[in-house]
C-alpha cells in the first residue's frame, strides 16, 4: 500500500507538470503528438485527436512531445504552422514554464489545504532557559507562554522566534505564568549559531527553547490563501539555496536522495495523516518546479535558455552546439539520478 500510494503521488505530480505544457502549448495551438505519464514500455495508449496518451512502465518521470520538439533528438524540427518551433519565443518560454508554473499553483493549493484543514505545531511556552543569555536576564522562566511581543499576538513558536531573529530593539512581552499576565522587557543579543545548512551564522537570541507542547493552528479561507503563497515561495528559495549549498560544496552529494528517499518520505508521511501528506506533496511539487528550471539543457530551464538567446539575438542557437549540450544536459541527469539511488541504497543497508 505506502508503494502505490508513492507511485500514485509522483504520477500525479507529474501528470500536473506536463498538463501545464500541455496546456499552454494547445493554448498557441501546437500540436501535442505524445503526452506520457512515465518512461519505456507502454503499459497503456490511447489517441484522442492529435495526442497520443500514454501510460508507461517506469513512473520515473514523464513527457509531453510537441510537434517538431523531442527531447530526446534535439535536432528534430518543423516549419509547419502547428509545430512548436513555428511559435514566437515568448510563447515556447510559455510553453516551457508551464509545466513548472502548475507545479507552484499545486503546492499552493496544498498548502491552502494545510493552513485550512490546520495542523499541529509547537506552542510558544518555554522550556529551557539558558543561564546568562537574554532571556534569563530578561526575567523568562521554564514554562512561561509567551502571549504577545510588542503588543502582536504570539500564537506559535515560530512566530516567536521570527519576532526575536528581526528584532533591533529591547522586545516588549507579555507572558502567562501561573495564570498571571507578567510583563517582561527583553534585550535580544546577537550570537553565533548555525543554519540549517550547517554553517556559521550570527542572529539574534534570547537563549530559550521550548517545551515541546504543541497547539492546532488553523486558518480562515483568506489567511490560508496567504499562508500558502508564503509557503511555496518560502520552499522554492530554500531548494535554490540548497542546489547553490551542492554546487559550491557546502553540501555533500552524499546527502542526495533518490527515488527511495521519495517513496519512503511518502510512506511515512501517508501513515501519519492527510495533513502530513499534503505537506510532503506540496514539498515535491515545489521540488519538481524548481529543479525544471535550473538551467541543465536536457530540463525545461536549458530550454528556455537556448529560446532567450534566440529572443535576444534573434539567431536560433547553433544546432549541432544544441545537441551535444543537451545530451551532456542528460548525462547530468542520470549522473545525479544514480547518486541519489546509490545514497538511498547505502543508507538502506547501513
Amino acid at each position: 500500500m505506502d508503494i502505490l500510494i508513492a507511485l500514485l503521488v509522483l504520477s500525479f505530480l507529474i501528470f500536473f507538470h506536463e498538463l501545464g505544457h500541455f496546456l499552454f502549448a494547445r493554448l498557441f495551438g501546437v500540436t501535442v503528438e505524445v503526452f506520457s505519464i512515465g518512461f519505456g514500455t507502454t503499459i497503456f495508449s490511447r489517441k484522442v485527436g492529435d495526442t497520443d496518451y500514454r501510460l508507461s512502465l517506469i513512473p520515473l518521470g514523464g513527457y509531453v512531445r510537441m510537434k517538431g520538439q523531442d527531447d530526446l533528438n534535439p535536432k528534430l524540427t518543423s516549419s509547419d504552422s502547428d509545430s512548436y518551433n513555428s511559435k514566437h519565443p515568448i510563447q515556447r518560454i510559455l510553453i516551457l514554464f508551464g509545466g513548472p508554473l502548475f507545479n507552484f499553483i499545486l503546492a499552493v493549493f496544498l498548502f491552502m489545504a494545510v493552513g485550512n484543514i490546520g495542523f499541529q505545531t509547537l506552542a510558544p511556552t518555554i522550556g529551557e532557559v539558558k543561564e546568562s543569555m537574554a532571556g534569563e536576564i530578561g526575567g523568562i522562566k521554564s514554562g512561561d507562554r509567551v502571549l504577545q511581543i510588542d503588543g502582536d499576538e504570539v500564537k506559535t513558536w515560530k512566530e516567536l522566534a521570527e519576532k526575536i531573529v528581526s528584532s533591533e530593539k529591547s522586545l516588549q512581552f507579555l507572558v502567562e505564568r501561573n495564570g498571571s499576565q507578567i510583563a517582561l522587557l527583553i534585550n535580544p543579543q546577537i550570537h553565533e549559531a548555525q543554519n540549517i545548512f550547517g554553517e556559521k551564522i550570527e542572529k539574534r537570541m534570547v537563549g530559550i527553547a521550548p517545551n515541546g507542547e504543541t497547539v492546532l493552528y488553523k486558518l480562515d479561507l483568506l489567511n490560508s490563501i496567504s499562508y500558502g503563497f508564503e509557503k511555496t515561495l518560502e520552499s522554492a528559495n530554500l531548494i535554490f539555496q540548497s542546489v547553490e549549498k551542492l554546487i559550491i560544496g557546502v553540501l555533500s552529494l552524499d546527502q542526495l536522495g533518490g527515488v527511495v528517499s521519495i517513496f519512503e518520505f511518502t510512506a511515512k508521511a501517508s501513515e501519519t495523516g492527510l495533513v502530513s501528506l499534503f505537506l510532503l506533496v506540496a514539498l515535491l511539487s515545489v521540488n519538481l518546479g524548481v529543479l525544471n528550471l535550473l538551467p541543465i539543457p536536457a530540463l525545461d530551464g536549458g530550454h528556455i535558455i537556448f529560446t532567450l538567446y534566440e529572443l535576444i539575438t534573434g539567431r536560433v542557437a547553433n544546432e549541432d552546439i544544441m545537441y551535444k549540450l543537451t545530451m551532456v544536459g542528460w548525462a547530468i541527469l542520470i549522473s545525479l539520478m544514480a547518486i541519489g539511488l546509490y545514497n538511498d541504497i547505502r543508507r538502506l543497508v547501513e
